[in-house]
């Protein structure tokens, strides 16, 4: 069975999203050379499907019906004829509005407009709705906006994934799922640097319980490959973070289940970012059937005092178990990990036969402890598959 014919919002969704680099500077060429470049460079046979289009696509008045109207300077050709541009390619066309009044970038929001707007979107084909939280009125229930979005899209007449983007705000855990979200932004913005990514993902990490198929726990667009490629100063201009740093990035995002959105310019990613983006073995761990969240085992902490040196362990539906070892400090650890905290007594006569996800190789059978040297601001991992 391929994505296409799953049930939406079963996986965590994989696509691209103009914000993180382009934010304003939007227009139909570059997303049309955005999904021919997930055609060429392999994007769409990794499992990358979605071209989404943020903020600043639409004029700043709706029209005198009330609709949104697409800036005709920037989408001469409409957005209905991108969608079916994105569609031949066998790709799905997303979009973006807000709850309140008004988008982050000013422009008209869906607030008491949900149905009329999730209407047009479905006239245009769109596949997946990236619903924003700036602008709210104050004295209105977000859940209730959500909810009401929510209603509107399953009640358009097109399946429409459900982005809920408020940012982990107002109690987000106790009542997303209830929503009807397919997935919800559990954070602040990313940036491109290693402090916001290494913030983010330590502040998930008690979170495993929250992410499943169909409401899936959303980390924010990732940042690798942009190397301070943004035009926004906010996501950052200068430096980004190096390659080590933006594999430790993915593998985090893999691992833990977050959606899979691509923010960097795909049309001059080098190599490296390719390697990583591309990497079959840990798409594979994000997109497995069961969709599990990511348990955290801490080190010994009579030797590990700080968030910064954990695993995570994330059971899979074969059976498996991958397990990922991060060093998000400054300085080269080992990490020792007991199979015991795993759940497998050195008793039941059972090895792990681990492969490595990064060298794509197996590194053989281990009984009772693995304990990698992971270098500082990287990770190790592996793929565990029992064995007698």
């Amino acid at each position: 069975m391929n994505n296409n014919q799953m049930p939406l919002g079963l996986l965590p969704a994989m696509g691209w999203n103009s914000w993180n680099t382009f934010t304003w500077d939007i227009n139909e060429g570059l997303i049309r050379d955005v999904a021919d470049r997930f055609i060429s460079e392999g994007y769409k046979d990794a499992g990358y499907e979605y071209i989404v289009i943020d903020d600043c696509w639409s004029l700043k008045e709706r029209d005198a019906e009330g609709n949104l109207v697409a800036d005709p300077e920037k989408f001469p050709s409409g957005m209905k004829a991108l969608a079916d541009y994105i569609h031949a390619k066998g790709l799905k066309f997303g979009m973006y509005s807000c709850v309140g009044t008004h988008t982050c970038a000013g422009y008209p929001g869906s607030f008491e407009h949900e149905f009329q707007d999730a209407r047009l979107f479905a006239e245009w084909g769109v596949d997946f709705l990236k619903y924003d939280y700036c602008f709210k009125p104050r004295n209105v229930s977000g859940e209730l906006l959500y909810k009401r979005m929510s209603l509107a899209l399953k009640n358009s007449g097109r399946d429409i994934l459900f982005s809920a983007c408020n940012w982990g705000f107002d109690n987000t855990y106790q009542w997303v799922r209830d929503s009807g979200a397919h997935m919800y932004r559990s954070t602040e913005d990313i940036r491109d640097n290693w402090d916001t990514v290494k913030s983010l993902a330590i502040s998930q990490l008690d979170k495993g319980c929250y992410t499943g198929s169909f409401c899936h726990n959303d980390m924010d667009m990732l940042v690798v490959g942009m190397y301070g490629g943004s035009n926004n100063d906010f996501i950052g201009r200068i430096g980004g973070l190096s390659d080590t740093q933006y594999k430790t990035h993915f593998s985090l995002w893999c691992i833990m289940g977050s959606p899979l959105m691509i923010g960097c310019d795909v049309r001059s990613a080098n190599q490296a970012t390719k390697d990583i983006l591309l990497n079959s073995d840990l798409i594979a761990i994000n997109q497995d059937l069961e969709a599990r969240g990511a348990y955290r085992i801490k080190p010994e902490p009579q030797w590990f005092h700080t968030d910064e040196i954990f695993m995570l362990v994330k059971t899979l539906t074969n059976g498996d178990l991958a397990i990922g070892f991060f060093n998000l400090s400054d300085g080269q650890r080992e990490i020792p990990m007991l199979f015991w905290d795993m759940g497998l007594p050195y008793a039941s006569g059972y090895s792990l036969s681990l492969y490595d996800c990064w060298e794509h190789k197996e590194l053989g059978v281990f009984k009772e402890r693995f304990a990698p040297t992971v270098p500082a601001h990287d990770c190790v991992i592996v793929r565990a598959k029992l064995v007698k």
